[in-house]
């Protein structure tokens, strides 16, 4: 990690990512994540500055540790088929953007994009786009793909759907049964995620065994 967050820094943003997700960003002061930290208001500003450059270390944070999971996680399933590598690639990336949905409703554009967070969404999609073209590679060699796209543009059909559902709730949940606010999310997810298996392992031209 190019930045070194401190125990007591992760502590406070462990908090603040907590209350967001209960309250939302505009309904979270600056007062509840010290009271709930056990901190003063003040330590806020000396690590941080304000709460939106909070906001954008949590942001932060949380893309270079989904990297260094994703790194973890595709050395866990090296050893494994290419249709079941490139499956949990999905799933776990998918997951990922669920999990801290949150993040994609209230964090502004011009937070995301700032210069403390654009290198490590950058270094997050390398490895993403890494990890892809070593299972699309192996399956071809083993003749388990007959077809070989670009690992960007297959990160691309993953993420892509992932946070339009998350961002066009309205839209979407017209589509899902039954869908109440606490099972959209969820729902939303495994629509996409099946979908994006199918995608995928069409442009892969990956034919599943009869029964498999």
């Amino acid at each position: 990690m190019k930045n070194k967050f401190t125990e007591k820094q992760i502590h406070i943003l462990n908090i603040a990512e907590e209350l967001i997700a209960q309250k939302g960003f505009d309904g979270t002061s600056v007062r509840d994540i010290s009271a709930k930290a056990g901190i003063n208001v003040a330590m806020i500003s000396y690590y941080f500055g304000s709460k939106e450059k909070m906001l954008a270390h949590l942001y932060q944070y949380r893309v270079q540790r989904a990297r260094e999971s994703l790194s973890e996680f595709s050395e866990t399933i090296r050893e494994g088929r290419p249709e079941m590598q490139m499956k949990e690639i999905i799933k776990f990336i998918i997951g990922q953007i669920f999990k801290y949905s949150y993040f994609h409703g209230f964090v502004r554009q011009e937070i995301r994009h700032t210069n403390l967070i654009t290198d490590d969404l950058l270094e997050f999609y390398k490895t993403a786009c890494e990890n892809i073209d070593v299972v699309i590679k192996k399956g071809v060699a083993s003749g388990v793909f007959h077809h070989a796209p670009k690992s960007e543009d297959v990160l691309t059909t993953i993420i892509g759907p992932a946070l339009f559902v998350i961002r066009n709730r309205s839209f979407y949940q017209n589509f899902l049964p039954n869908a109440t606010d606490e099972k959209y999310l969820p729902q939303a997810e495994e629509k996409i995620r099946s979908n994006a298996y199918q995608t995928i392992f069409s442009l892969l031209g990956f034919m599943p065994e009869v029964g498999a």
